[in-house]
């Protein structure tokens, strides 16, 4: 036993030095089994994608609401909506419709994936009423509406359920404003717009399209108009504002009506120049002109547009002439606007042609007494036609019993107005630049859009028509241009 161990020992002690290789082998392989994935993780842990998924898009879904919707012979006061995830309640006073329109409106709150609805009037009989939420109701997290979601209940047997539609233009552009809102009256007396609410709104869609909805058969009258405070009502003549001509009545075959809004006081379609101010505390007279780069162009008036409107004016203290040697011309004439702000020189221009305006000091004095310091000279100078391209415009379907106008517009001012007596338009003198084009129906033949009139004269403003292609112009080139309308 002894010696056999003794052979043992001999044959290891020969064999030790393969016996630690295998050893030191076995333990490496452990130790990368053991280690190497940590390793392995640890060099690629920027290499794992962010958490996280697709945004969610999906907005908050109706799970019950009591009363059920649609109920009959309705005397709650709490009506309570149940969602399927935590939600919140914005922007009440301008998404929240309720129709009839209520004295008082509804208390709305919300907890968690509740919303609560406390009717505060005293309902009436035998009407029906919705509650259109709008887009106030969002997901809590993402803030998806709930759009449009309507609860609808009567008071009496039956729900009622005829529709009345229509559509918005603001007359002066022909486009929509999609923050006007349709009303509805059953009171027939002009002044219900300005002292009582509406008795049914309807909101404007993208397109300035209404629909009123749970409709019970009536006359009614008709209304649209730019909601300011939230008063629904026609509180100033300088407010969008448009009227149906006649009653509206509401049945099963109901037509569609399309409104024209228009503000009754009409601001300016195009933009004074701001006067030049001096850092000077002397009082003086004090304007400014229409000349861009000290240019006047060849189909345009030159304009003074004074600071304050002129009390007294001597039109012998104005002497016109051209050219460097200051020839006189004649033919010309000069008129002041209806606010006594703006002069006009009227002119058939030569091109590339040099023209003085020497300004008496006491040619005119503004509603202070104040005038020029001392005597003036504006010297400018008139394009030429190679600044200029020409259009010809052939028109398909105008009806020229309207009295047609082409409206030339840049940055919604009118740059252009041209009377229509034919199929066909030639100008020879177009200002390089891209055009937005409108027709103008223009009754009174005065050459601009004139807006209406309700009170007294139920004048509808003058339409305007846009038309979809632009017209874009360069210098030297001709366009030539076919619309059909």
């Amino acid at each position: 036993m002894f010696a056999t161990n003794t052979l043992a020992t001999r044959n290891m002690k020969k064999h030790f030095p393969d016996f630690l290789f295998i050893f030191s082998l076995i333990h490496l392989v452990v130790v990368l089994f053991c280690i190497g994935p940590i390793i392995f993780l640890t060099s690629c842990a920027n290499m794992i994608p962010p958490e996280g998924g697709p945004r969610d898009t999906i907005p908050p879904v109706l799970l019950k609401v009591t009363p059920v919707d649609s109920s009959k012979n309705f005397k709650e006061k709490r009506i309570t909506l149940t969602f399927d995830e935590y939600i919140e309640v914005k922007e009440i006073p301008d998404n929240v419709i309720v129709s009839p329109t209520p004295v008082t409106m509804p208390g709305i709150d919300y907890k968690l994936n509740t919303v609560t609805v406390r009717l505060k009037d005293t309902l009436e009989a035998n009407t029906t009423y919705s509650i259109n939420f709008g887009k106030s109701i969002r997901d809590i997290n993402e803030g998806n509406p709930a759009k449009d979601l309507t609860y609808i209940f009567t008071t009496g047997t039956s729900i009622d359920s005829l529709e009345f539609t229509g559509n918005v233009l603001l007359a002066e552009t022909g486009k929509t404003d999609t923050t006007l809102i349709a009303m509805l009256y059953k009171n027939l007396n002009d002044s219900a717009v300005v002292n009582e609410r509406p008795r049914y709104i309807a909101k404007l869609d993208g397109e300035g399209n209404f629909i009123f909805q749970n409709l019970p058969a009536g006359i009614f009258k008709l209304y649209a108009l730019k909601d300011e405070g939230g008063s629904r009502r026609y509180l100033n003549t300088s407010q969008l504002f448009a009227f149906a001509d006649s009653a509206v009545i509401v049945s099963s075959n109901s037509k569609p009506a399309t409104l024209y809004a228009y503000k009754e006081k009409n601001a300016p379609t195009t933009t004074v120049p701001a006067p030049a101010r001096s850092t000077s505390k002397e009082k003086r007279l004090r304007f400014s002109t229409n000349l861009v780069n000290n240019q006047q162009g060849l189909l345009g008036n030159f304009e003074m547009t004074f600071d304050l409107p002129i009390r007294t004016y001597d039109s012998t203290g104005i002497s016109f002439s051209s050219d460097s040697t200051f020839v006189p011309v004649t033919n010309y004439s000069l008129q002041f606007d209806s606010t006594r702000r703006i002069l006009q020189l009227i002119h058939p221009w030569k091109e590339n042609t040099i023209y003085n305006l020497i300004l008496n000091k006491d040619f005119a004095a503004d509603t202070l007494g104040q005038k020029l310091l001392k005597s003036d000279t504006i010297t400018f100078k008139t394009r030429s036609r190679n600044d200029y391209g020409s259009v010809r415009i052939r028109f398909k379907n105008i009806d020229l019993t309207r009295n047609p106008v082409l409206l030339a517009v840049q940055n919604e001012n009118v740059v252009g107005s041209f009377p229509l007596s034919s199929q066909e338009i030639n100008q020879p003198l177009i200002l390089p630049g891209d055009y937005e084009l409108r027709i103008l129906y223009d009754e009174n033949k005065n050459g601009k859009w004139d807006p209406g009139e309700f009170f007294g004269k139920h004048k509808q403003p003058e339409h305007v028509q846009p038309i979809e292609r632009r017209l874009n112009v360069k210098s030297g080139g001709q366009s030539d241009v076919e619309i059909t309308l």
